[in-house]
Parts: C-alpha cells; structure tokens; sequence
C-alpha cells in the first residue's frame, strides 16, 4: 500500500495508526464480527478466510508486509464478511475507520489515491474470481501458482522458486476444491515438466505453460498488481 501512495500521503496515514503485535494463530477478526478498523502490516503474513454457509472455508489472499487488511463502512455492511488469520508473527498498524474518514475528507489529493487504491484491490478480486470460473479448477490452480510467483517468488538457475511453502489443502482452499484434485493435478503438471517440488516448496518451471492453462495469452497481460494472490 506505502508504494501506492506519496511519501506525504503516506506519513499521514501512518500518523493515525496505533502499534500492535500479534502471534501466529490468532485472528485480527472473524467473518461477522463489527468492521471499523484498518490493519496495516510493518511485517509478518495475514490469510483471509471466506467460509460458506456448507461450512467450506476459501482463502480469499495472503498478505504480507506493505499490505493493509479492511472492509470500509459503506453505511449498509457493518460487520466482516471474511475473517483474519495471522501466518506469521505480525506487526501491525491499526487505524480507527472513523479517523481515516475524516482524515480523507480534509485532503482530496489522499481520498482520490485511497478509492483508486481500492479500486485496484477489487479488480486483483474480480480476476481471481474470473480465473476460477471460467477455466476450471486446473485454469485456476495455475493461475493461482502465476499469483504466487509475482508476489512470493524468488528466481532460481532452472525457474522461479515460490518462497512461501502453502500445503496441498491450502492450494485446494484457494480453488475451491479437495486435496485429493490438487494432488492429482500438481502431479500431472511435474509429470509434463511445468513445476518441481523440492523440500515442500513448488519450483515453477514453465511460466508460459501455466499462462497456457489460465488462458492469459488470450487477454491483456495483467499487471503484477493485479495479477497477485
């Protein structure tokens, strides 16, 4: 978020934040719980959880340091329609929704960057949504593998190594399938070549193969933060 906006703007908002620590395991807040709060996260990792009323649980992101994590009051929602779940040790800054409110109201140049902002966290939404709809669980497993290695990837001699090491039921809450599919398809894909594992991280071999799958060729090449999980 810090590289979205000024440095001017930025100290700004950082003039309103709190300081808070929180441990692994614990959640910011759960789906249904009061909004009013924003979350800014100085380091660490924070998992969104989406749960159906099935009782099936989608991650929804992983964030990670320079990311905030809210749902602004719109005057109709009040409560989280997703929970937060800290991966990683975090440390976070806390900004009361009212102060931002008033705060965005006395500079215009800050609520335009912040609504262009949020703008742009709905369409890194509306493409994942896209992905998983119109091409299936493979097209959404690899477009969720491309995802990984813009925002956890690290390059190696033979590919691009993603960093941050999800379990197979992980990958499966992403697309919205088993663990028993993903197995399968993570298996036909190291078979063709596309990707290796390698002490429980995936090592993507292939970039294009998985754009193949996903069907990027076909539409406007997103940007990396767009195109991010």
């Amino acid at each position: 978020m810090d590289r979205f906006f000024t440095r001017e703007q930025f100290t700004r908002l950082e003039e309103l934040m709190y300081p808070r620590r929180a441990e692994a395991g614990h959640y910011l807040f759960w789906e249904g719980e009061p909004t009013g709060k924003l979350y800014y996260i100085h380091s660490g990792k924070v998992k969104l959880r989406k749960s159906t009323e099935e009782g099936k649980d989608f991650i929804l992101s992983i964030l990670q340091a320079g990311d905030i994590v809210f749902e602004p009051e719109d005057g109709m929602r009040t409560v989280h329609s997703f929970s937060a779940e800290v991966m990683e040790e975090a440390e976070l800054g806390v900004i009361q929704w009212s102060d931002l409110e008033i705060l965005l109201y006395r500079h215009g140049d800050l609520a335009v960057r912040f609504l262009n902002w949020v703008g742009l966290m709905h369409r890194v939404t509306d493409s994942k949504f896209r992905d998983l709809l119109l091409f299936g669980k493979p097209g959404a497993l690899a477009s969720t593998l491309i995802r990984l290695t813009n925002t956890y990837g690290a390059p190696c001699a033979d590919g691009i190594l993603i960093t941050l090491k999800l379990t197979n039921t992980e990958l499966a809450d992403f697309i919205g399938t088993t663990r028993e599919s993903v197995n399968r398809m993570l298996n036909a894909l190291k078979d063709d070549g596309t990707i290796d594992i390698r002490k429980g991280r995936i090592v993507v071999l292939n970039l294009n193969a998985l754009r193949q799958i996903c069907r990027c060729p076909e539409c406007p090449r997103c940007p990396k933060e767009v195109c991010r999980i």
